[in-house]
C-alpha cells in the first residue's frame, strides 16, 4: 500500500480580512445598496451598465464572494437544491441526465450541493439534508417515504421531488418504471423465435432497484408465450462470466437480456472465449444504448432509454419553489424502445 508522506506544516499565513460589500461599495464609489442591487442581479431596479461594470469590477479585485447565509435571510429561503448521491452505482446514461440536471439549474440561479452521506437511509437522511436548510431536494432512487419528505418541508424545504419506481406522499414524484426496459428487451427476443432466455441479475449491492423490475418487465413480455425464463445472477467480473460462459451449454439458452449494455459486453466476451457464438448460437440485447455498444463486433443490440430532460426537471423545481402551496404530482417519465442489430 502507498503511504502519503508526512509533510512538516507550513508556517501559518498572515490572516487577512475578509472583504464586505462596504468595502466593494467604497472601491466602486457606490452605495452598499446599489452593490447588493447589482451583485444579486435585482431587475426590480434600474442600475446603468457603467455601474455595473464598476461593481463587479470592485468586487473581483477585493475577493469578494456574496454571503449565501444571508441572501437567504433577506429572501426568506436559501437558492440551494440539494441532491443526495445516488447510494448504488449509476452508468453514463444517468451521470449525463444528473449534468444536464445540474447545468439547467444553475441557469435558474440555483445552487446545486451533492450529499454524500453513506450509509443514511430513509428520515435518518431526511434529518441529515434538513440541517443544511435547501429550498429543494431531489432525491434518486428509492427510500424516501411520507415522513422524510414532512421533515424536509418542515425545515423549509419548498419542494422536494424523487426519481424512484414507486410514488411517495406529499412529494413530486417521477416515476421510473424499469420493467418497460426488460419488456422491450423480451418482446424483441420473443418476436425473434427465441424461446429460451436468461436475465443477467446484477450481485452489485444496490442495484435491486433497477433489476428486479427489468426481469419482472421480461417475464411480462413472455407470458402467453413458449419461451422460458431463467435468471442469470452474475458479478460485474471477468471471472464471474468467465464461470457462466463455461455452463452456458448445460443451461441450453438461445438469448440473453444481460441487464445492460456494460453487462452484455461482459457476457459477449466470456462467451466468445468458449466459442459461443453471438447471435447464431445465442443472441443477447444490452440496454442504455451506449456508444461502446455500437463499435462492438457483432454490433449491440439494446434498449434505448429516454429519461426526462434536465431542463424539464429544473423548471418542476423552480414552479415548487415559487409556488409551495403547489400540489404534488407524479409524472411517469421512463421510455425504452428496441435498437435492434447484429447481436440479435
Amino acid at each position: 500500500m502507498v503511504q502519503i508522506p508526512k509533510e512538516p506544516a507550513p508556517p501559518a499565513p498572515l490572516q487577512r480580512s475578509v472583504p464586505t460589500s462596504a468595502d466593494v461599495a467604497r472601491l466602486a464609489g457606490v452605495s452598499r445598496a446599489t452593490v447588493s442591487y447589482v451583485l444579486n442581479n435585482t431587475s426590480a431596479v434600474r442600475i446603468s451598465e457603467p455601474t455595473r461594470r464598476r461593481v463587479h469590477e470592485a468586487a473581483k479585485e477585493l475577493g469578494y464572494v456574496p454571503h449565501a447565509a444571508a441572501r437567504s435571510l433577506r429572501a426568506g429561503h436559501s437558492r440551494m437544491v440539494l441532491m443526495p448521491t445516488p447510494n448504488v452505482p449509476i452508468g453514463p446514461l444517468y451521470s449525463q441526465f444528473i449534468n444536464d440536471l445540474q447545468w439547467a439549474l444553475s441557469r435558474l440561479d440555483y445552487t446545486v450541493v451533492q450529499y454524500g452521506g453513506v450509509g443514511l437511509r430513509g428520515d435518518e437522511a431526511a434529518r441529515a439534508w434538513a440541517e443544511l436548510r435547501p429550498v429543494a431536494v431531489i432525491v434518486p432512487g428509492e427510500g424516501l417515504g411520507p415522513q422524510g419528505v414532512a421533515i424536509l418541508k418542515r425545515s423549509g424545504a419548498r419542494a422536494v421531488v424523487t426519481l424512484s419506481p414507486e410514488p411517495v406522499e406529499g412529494a413530486h414524484v417521477l416515476l421510473l418504471d424499469h420493467g418497460v426496459v426488460g419488456e422491450s428487451a423480451g418482446r424483441h427476443l420473443v418476436e425473434r423465435g427465441h424461446r429460451r432466455i436468461g436475465v443477467v441479475v446484477p450481485e452489485e449491492p444496490g442495484l435491486g432497484v433497477f433489476s428486479r423490475p427489468r426481469l419482472e418487465g421480461v417475464r411480462r413480455a413472455v407470458r402467453g408465450t413458449e419461451a422460458t425464463i431463467t435468471e442469470l445472477p452474475l458479478a460485474y467480473d471477468e471471472e464471474a462470466a468467465g464461470r457462466l460462459a463455461a455452463r452456458w451449454r448445460s443451461l441450453g439458452l438461445d438469448a440473453v437480456f444481460a441487464y445492460n449494455d456494460e453487462y452484455a459486453m461482459l457476457v459477449m466476451r466470456a462467451l466468445r472465449d468458449v466459442g459461443v457464438r453471438v447471435p447464431d448460437d445465442t443472441a443477447v440485447v444490452g440496454a442504455d444504448d451506449l456508444m461502446l455498444g455500437r463499435l462492438l463486433r457483432p454490433r449491440l443490440s439494446t434498449v434505448h432509454i429516454e429519461l426526462p430532460s434536465g431542463r424539464d426537471l429544473a423548471e418542476l423545481v423552480d414552479r415548487a419553489v415559487r409556488d409551495p402551496a403547489m400540489v404534488p404530482t407524479t409524472h411517469d417519465v421512463l421510455g425504452a424502445r428496441i435498437v435492434h442489430r447484429e447481436s440479435s
